[in-house]
């Protein structure tokens, strides 16, 4: 056993939930409310895997505190969109323990809908309403005398559906294919949808429109789904796919790639004929929910190699 090697090591603390209030003047509030991961990695870590020397080790709980410690001491801003937080976070742990090669940090966000009255918002109230989760991540890695940043972003559980405008036809077939075409159906997903920013450095970085890149990716995926007439004629959910990443490619010169996990929740006509009722093909109107099994189409769409533009 003590021959063996460390071959990756990341530690650190999950589930940090915490709320940021913004209080102006004029009495309008905003809020933001996460939950953090904080990892770090290094070499120097090793040791406490390998010898139970924990002299390096930040502990899990101090990582936990100098997330709300930020939260408090950096400006508003710095602290309101996901992603400038992350990278803040990140870059902060980099920089105070030298002994940190890398900090991953994730934040999930739970959003809040600000309560409106006679159309009217109101300055400090909010509800909660099922909605898709966005996301995102920073790594931050010591690189010389600087620093280096990925990040990635994105969205999940955006749950949509048409009735129609969807078909799945001229698939291939053999002695194990029972599944009939379908010139239309109704097409259900729940959505994950991810990108990868193309900047690397981390005061260049932040000053990316990630608000705007988030409300573009749903704009586009939504706007796809429903209105894009590519994806009618050619309606398979591997084509819709392949549009709603292009879009956001063409939208977004900040954005590198683009990923996006799609299952397919099935509605299929449920059979009446025993009843004397036509409800299948062109007749369909009462159709059965299936959850499982269902399809699932992934992709990841980048940009061509600079050579092949």
């Amino acid at each position: 056993m003590e021959n063996s090697i460390i071959k990756s090591q990341a530690y650190g603390k999950d589930r940090v939930r915490i709320v940021r209030v913004v209080r102006h003047a004029d009495g309008w509030q905003e809020i933001a409310d996460y939950s953090v991961c904080v990892l770090l990695s290094g070499a120097a870590f090793e040791s406490s895997y390998t010898k139970g020397d924990n002299k390096l080790v930040v502990a899990t709980d101090s990582q936990k505190n100098t997330v709300y410690y930020l939260a408090k001491t950096l400006a508003a801003d710095r602290v309101m969109v996901p992603e400038v937080f992350a990278s803040e976070v990140a870059a902060f742990m980099v920089k105070k323990y030298s002994h940190v090669t890398t900090c991953h940090v994730k934040i999930i966000t739970k959003p809040w809908e600000r309560m409106k009255f006679d159309d009217k918002a109101h300055p400090h109230s909010f509800y909660r309403e099922g909605k898709e989760t966005r996301w995102t991540e920073a790594f931050v890695t010591r690189a010389g005398e600087g620093l280096t940043v990925k990040m990635n972003s994105g969205f999940y559980d955006l749950e949509v559906l048409k009735t129609t405008n969807s078909s799945f036809t001229d698939f291939w077939r053999d002695e194990l294919t029972t599944l009939p075409e379908m010139a239309d159906r109704v097409l259900s997903t729940k959505v994950l949808c991810q990108w990868t920013f193309v900047e690397d450095k981390l005061e260049a970085l932040q000053q990316t429109p990630f608000d705007k890149i988030y409300a573009g990716a749903k704009r586009n995926t939504l706007d796809a789904l429903a209105n894009d007439p590519r994806a009618w004629v050619h309606a398979s959910v591997q084509t819709t796919l392949y549009i709603m990443a292009d879009r956001i490619l063409n939208d977004f010169k900040a954005v590198d790639d683009v990923y996006y996990a799609l299952p397919n929740i099935h509605y299929f006509p449920f059979d009446l004929s025993k009843f004397g009722l036509k409800n299948l093909q062109a007749d369909a109107e009462v159709y059965m929910p299936i959850a499982d099994p269902s399809g699932y189409i992934t992709a990841t769409v980048s940009r061509p190699p600079k050579g092949r533009l």
